[in-house]
């Protein structure tokens, strides 16, 4: 389970920053950065570990519960499909992150980053491997991240319906998969990704 060793060890402001969607076929890349004031009161912190191993009814318990944690700062940012076509998905993930850093109201004196590489940022950081699984503050930045990029979804799948974009969150799944052959690309599709490039080449074949 995550714990706040990282973050206490270290003794001044620390801020943990993960990002959401470098996978789906289509949506924005969100990163989200959260800051605690002081070790997470022991009821949420129970709640907090990597978004992926939790449910959706679970995160959206946590994301409550982090937005009604006294003293946290949390900021959020994306980088959009025409961003990550011109980037590569990586540097348009490392783009959001820098971004959502940015917007905390006070400048972290560390940030804790999940993964192997850290964005470009104004203070310093470090890269942990398999953070949201390990620091509440980065787990707490991947559920915000998750909860706020299927929420996103879920609105586009309004003004887009056919994709299964509410459920799938622009996952190449099978419907997503069959409604592409069916309905097309989108605007918000990553025209190089995977199946939207097959389609794509096919369309200008034809």
């Amino acid at each position: 389970m995550p714990h706040y060793r990282r973050e206490t060890g270290h003794g001044g402001r620390v801020a943990g920053v993960d990002e959401v969607g470098r996978g789906p076929l289509a949506g924005p890349v969100v990163a989200a950065a959260v800051m605690f004031a002081a070790r997470p009161p022991r009821r949420l912190a129970a709640i907090l570990d990597d978004s992926k191993k939790l449910t959706a009814e679970a995160r959206e318990l946590a994301y409550r519960g982090l937005h009604a944690c006294p003293g946290v700062a949390i900021a959020v940012a994306a980088a959009s499909v025409a961003e990550i076509k011109r980037l590569n998905i990586l540097h348009a993930s490392m783009l959001a992150m820098s971004r959502a850093v940015s917007r905390l109201p006070v400048l972290p004196d560390l940030v804790l980053v999940d993964g192997n590489r850290c964005p470009p940022l104004t203070c310093a950081a470090e890269a942990v491997i398999g953070g949201d699984g390990v620091c509440l503050s980065i787990a707490a930045a991947s559920i915000i991240a998750k909860v706020t990029r299927d929420r996103l979804m879920a609105r586009l799948a309004l003004r887009w319906p056919g994709y299964g974009w509410e459920r799938n969150a622009g996952y190449g799944t099978a419907t997503h998969r069959a409604a592409l052959n069916s309905l097309g690309v989108t605007r918000h599709h990553r025209e190089e990704f995977g199946a939207v490039r097959q389609l794509s080449l096919l369309l200008e074949v034809a």
